[in-house]
């Protein structure tokens, strides 16, 4: 995962953002050492996906960033975006079990009482003060929509409207959290959003006001498919924020 507003479209473009990214963590972020944590609760959501929630330890975050998550003493660590907000207790991170995935796999073994290596925060992928009275679209894919979880309720008077992307409407993961009149489900593989089809095929059909401040996260195929029919109606791209899920 990481964030960029270079718009690539091939592998190596997209390695180098890969790259890129890395060093300007390395160069701009503060260090920090990795932390233990005590499990406090597993919620499952769906057969695969879940919510990690964990001691928050006067960890201090802004909505949208990220943390690092891991077993202690294994050297395998995932990103993931906090689910939970800026005043919550806790911390919290919602996490998609793939088969691929080693870590994901790890964690979703887990009881209550047993320990997380954590690292961060880490990321841009903000809102600044200055545009808290701006107008806000979120656009996020899966388990993207983390971060805007966290952004929606860390600032309860924000302007904003959701747009989540799934597949099935049961992978809404949690959507009571977001105003009914603000989150809009797409699903592409059965009937049950409010929208059937890919978020692509929902903003063919909307106008967007140009001052409107637009958050992507989630796929690549989906970042760039939404940045490419954006400014293609000459949206400007200064105003599209992007964090990818690599």
């Amino acid at each position: 995962m990481g964030s960029s507003d270079i718009h690539p479209r091939n592998q190596a473009a997209k390695n180098s953002i890969v790259r890129t990214v890395n060093q300007v963590r390395q160069a701009t972020e503060p260090v920090y050492l990795r932390k233990i944590f005590r499990l406090k609760q597993v919620r499952q959501l769906t057969p695969e996906a879940y919510v990690l929630r964990f001691d928050r330890n006067e960890i201090n975050f802004r909505a949208g960033q990220h943390i690092t998550l891991g077993i202690p003493g294994n050297n395998q660590v995932r990103e993931y975006s906090i689910y939970s907000t800026e005043q919550d207790a806790s911390l919290e991170v919602l996490i998609k079990e793939v088969d691929s995935g080693l870590v994901s796999r790890q964690l979703r073994k887990l009881i209550p009482g047993e320990l997380l290596e954590v690292d961060g925060p880490f990321g841009y992928f903000t809102i600044a003060a200055q545009d808290l009275q701006r107008k806000f679209l979120f656009v996020g894919t899966g388990t993207g929509i983390a971060p805007f979880r966290s952004m929606a309720g860390s600032y309860p008077a924000l302007d904003f409207s959701v747009l989540h992307g799934v597949r099935y409407a049961t992978e809404s993961y949690e959507r009571h959290h977001f105003p009914h009149d603000r989150y809009t489900l797409c699903t592409s593989r059965d009937d049950q959003g409010n929208f059937r089809g890919r978020v692509t095929d929902y903003l063919k059909q909307k106008s967007l006001d140009f001052d409107t401040l637009v958050y992507l996260c989630g796929n690549c195929d989906m970042i760039y498919d939404v940045y490419d029919l954006l400014t293609s109606r000459g949206f400007p791209s200064g105003n599209i924020k992007t964090e990818v899920y690599f």
